[in-house]
C-alpha cells in the first residue's frame, strides 16, 4: 500500500518519463534528487557531528574541494548525492549553478568551471565555513548519444544514480548521466526527534511549510518495522514499531512515494538503489520528505535556459540514539565487543558523545577504547589510497 495518501498526487512534479513528457524541440525537463542527513541530540535538535567510520564509497575521479579530507570535520548536515538529470528530444546546452550558502560543496563531478571557496587563492576561506557555490558552463545535454562513462577500481555506490533514461551529458571533456555534488553545512534539519521516557518518540516539524510524509524507521539485528505519519505541521507522537516488517516492502512504498513526488519511477529506483545498505543499517531513524521551499531557500539552484519542469525531491534521515540503541553501544563498550560497535558505522561518534554526555563517563574495555582511532584512520587511508582507471 502507498505510503503517501491519494490526494498528495496533486503534488506531482512530473509525470512518468515514459513518451508523456510534453516537451517541444526546445524544451526540456530537469529532475534532482538527494538527502540531507543529521543526528538529533538528546533534546530533538540537530548536532554538529562527524562520521567515525565507513567506506570511501566514491570514484576517485570525483573532484574534491580539498587534497584533505574534510568531510572528517563536523557539520550540523551532510549532504549527500545530490544527482541532477536532464531530459530533451534535441540536444540542448545549459549552464547549472548551485549555492550551499551555509556550507561547502565538497566532491562533484563533472569538473565545474568555478568553485566557492577556492582555498588555493585564498587560504583564510578556511576559516569561513559557508557560501559555497559551484558552476558548470557549457553543459550539452546529448539526447541521442550513448558515451563511455568513466569508471574507478572496486563497487562504489556512485554507478547507481546512471540507471535512468535521462541525456548524457558533456562537460569540459568528460562524459556522465547526471551532474553530481555533495557536501556538507550547518544549518539545523526542519524535523527533530526525541525520545519520551516512555520510549515513544515525538517528532517535531520546526519549519513553515509542512512535511508530508515522514517514517519512522527501526533495525533490532536484522528485525525491521516503520511507522508511517503524514501532513506533519507540528508534531506528532510515534510508538516504537513492531518489527515484523520487511525491507523489500518498505522499499517498493518508498520508491512509490518519490514517484508522486516528481521523480520518474527510474530515479526513485537509482535513489533507493544508492542508499539500500545505508537506509536499512542497523538502528533507528526517521526519514521525511524535505520540503520544497527548504530545499530551495538552504541549496539555491539556477539552471540557464529555465527548463520546462524542475523536480527537487531531497528525503531527509535524522538518525536517532533510541533508548535500545543506546543500550546495545553501553553493553559493546563494556564487554569490548567491537563488532557490535561496528554495527553503527559513521555514526557511532555522535552517539559516544550523548552517551558520555548524560553517563558523564563510558565503561571501555581495552577493545573498544582503540576502537574509535582505528576506525578514523582506516577511512583516512581508504581516502588517500583511492585509484583509477581512466
Amino acid at each position: 500500500m502507498p505510503l503517501l495518501k491519494s490526494t498528495l498526487t496533486a503534488l506531482l512534479l512530473a509525470p512518468a518519463f515514459s513518451g508523456s513528457v510534453a516537451l517541444s524541440a526546445q524544451s526540456f525537463v530537469a529532475h534532482e534528487w538527494g538527502t540531507f542527513t543529521s543526528v538529533a541530540g538528546k533534546d530533538g535538535v540537530s548536532v554538529a557531528w562527524a562520521p567515525l567510520s565507513g567506506p570511501a564509497d566514491l570514484p576517485c575521479f570525483v573532484d574534491r574541494l580539498s587534497p584533505l579530507n574534510i568531510k572528517l570535520a563536523e557539520g550540523l548536515v551532510r549532504m549527500e548525492t545530490p544527482v541532477l538529470y536532464f531530459y530533451s528530444k534535441l540536444n540542448v546546452t545549459l549552464s547549472v549553478q548551485v549555492d550551499f550558502p551555509q556550507g561547502w560543496l565538497t566532491e562533484w563531478y563533472p569538473q565545474a568551471t568555478k568553485v566557492k571557496p577556492d582555498f588555493s587563492r585564498n587560504p583564510r576561506e578556511w576559516m569561513r565555513f559557508g557560501n559555497g557555490r559551484l558552476e558548470w558552463d557549457a553543459v550539452q545535454a546529448q539526447a541521442a548519444e550513448n558515451p563511455a562513462f568513466p569508471a574507478g577500481i572496486g563497487p562504489s555506490r556512485y554507478y547507481a544514480a546512471r540507471n535512468t533514461d535521462s541525456a548524457p551529458l558533456h562537460i569540459g571533456g568528460q562524459q556522465e548521466k547526471f551532474i553530481f555534488y555533495r557536501g556538507m553545512a550547518n544549518f539545523l534539519a526542519p524535523l527533530e526527534a526525541v525520545f519520551r521516557s516512555d520510549g515513544k518518540l515525538v517528532v517535531r516539524n520546526t519549519g513553515s511549510d509542512t512535511i508530508p510524509l515522514a517514517i519512522l524507521f527501526e533495525n533490532h539485528n536484522g528485525k525491521i518495522g516503520y511507522r508511517v505519519a503524514h501532513g506533519l505541521d507540528h508534531a506528532v507522537t510515534l510508538d516504537p514499531p513492531e518489527l515484523t516488517g520487511d525491507v523489500p516492502a518498505l522499499r517498493q512504498d518508498m520508491v512509490n512515494s518519490l514517484v508522486e513526488f516528481g521523480l520518474y519511477k527510474k530515479e526513485a529506483l537509482a535513489m533507493l538503489e544508492t542508499w539500500q545498505d545505508s537506509w536499512f543499517e542497523e538502528g533507528t531513524r526517521v526519514f521525511y520528505i524535505v520540503p520544497r521551499p527548504f530545499v530551495d531557500a538552504q541549496l539555491p539552484l539556477k539552471i540557464t535556459p529555465a527548463p520546462a519542469t524542475l523536480a527537487r525531491v531531497f528525503v531527509g534521515r535524522v538518525e536517532t540514539l533510541s533508548p535500545w540503541t543506546q543500550q546495545t553501544i553501553e553493553t559493546a563498550l563494556a564487554k569490548g565487543d567491537v563488532p557490535a560497535l561496528t554495527r553503527f558505522g559513521r555514526f557511532l561518534n555522535p552517539f559516544l558523545v550523548q552517551i558520555e554526555t548524560a553517563n558523564g563517563h563510558i565503561a571501555e574495555a581495552p577493545a573498544a577504547q582503540t576502537y574509535p582511532q582505528e576506525a578514523s584512520m582506516r577511512i583516512w587511508q581508504e581516502f588517500n589510497a583511492a585509484s583509477c582507471v581512466k
